[in-house]
């Protein structure tokens, strides 16, 4: 599978500069032939929208902050393009998806599905399973160890798989995967991660059990190599061609 595109880890310094330096964040001419009608910031709040699957107060707190200020004009422009932007101001998580049409013709679309692997989905289970526990115990924040998720996958092998190191380097890569999504926060190689507020939106209880059982049915019916991988549309489109 592939996943979307990082914002460049020097962006939030290029911007500081850019804005004390040479920007006015009230002007909306930002370089020569300039016609956009929105200011940087807001700008910078729509390209991101655009890379990531999602923002969040936590992960991306300037961008977050503007879409609350600006969130009209926001939705306005990934309309233009076709998209919708979802909002959970509880959670305080947004992401983009595919408009649909009132009568039920497509639309063009910059956004494809991926799917996510078997491994990659029993992470996304385990997180969300997590993240309700550690609410409902009260913890404002939720963090997870590495071996938990990967002990997790690996009580999902079918009895007749044989080959434990690779499924066990299966597991490993799926973490590193869900962590460059940005589900759980941390660097690939930490030992603990938080779990992102935006996995409960993004997989809601109808797909979740809706997964479990997939996997579960794959489980008894064939070996993990023939395995085909499970969509998680919600969760995973991307920009890209149609």
């Amino acid at each position: 599978m592939s996943v979307d595109t990082d914002i460049d880890v020097h962006d939030d310094d290029l911007d500081q500069e850019l804005d004390g330096e040479l920007l006015d964040d009230g002007s909306v001419s930002l370089f020569e032939g300039d016609e956009g009608g929105l200011e940087h910031a807001q700008r910078h709040a729509l390209v991101t929208l655009l890379k990531q699957r999602f923002i969040s107060a936590r992960t991306h707190p300037r961008d977050w902050q503007v879409l609350l200020d600006h969130e009209r004009v926001l939705r306005s422009r990934l309309n233009d393009l076709f998209l919708d932007l979802a909002v959970d101001r509880a959670r305080e998580v947004a992401w983009k998806r595919q408009a649909v049409s009132e009568t039920g013709s497509r639309f063009p679309t910059l956004l494809y599905d991926a799917a996510w692997s078997r491994e990659e989905t029993l992470v996304l289970v385990h997180l969300r399973d997590r993240l309700r526990a550690g609410h409902a115990g009260g913890d404002a924040r939720v963090f997870v160890d590495r071996e938990d998720v990967v002990s997790y996958v690996e009580t999902f092998r079918p009895a007749h798989a044989t080959d434990e190191a690779g499924d066990e380097k299966r597991a490993r890569a799926a973490v590193a995967t869900v962590v460059k999504s940005g589900l759980l926060i941390g660097a690939v190689g930490d030992d603990r991660y938080e779990i992102s507020e935006a996995v409960e939106p993004l997989l809601p209880l109808e797909l979740l059990q809706e997964l479990l059982e997939a996997l579960r049915r794959a489980n008894g019916t064939a070996p993990v190599e023939d395995e085909a991988d499970v969509p998680l549309d919600v969760a995973v489109d991307e920009v890209g061609e149609g």
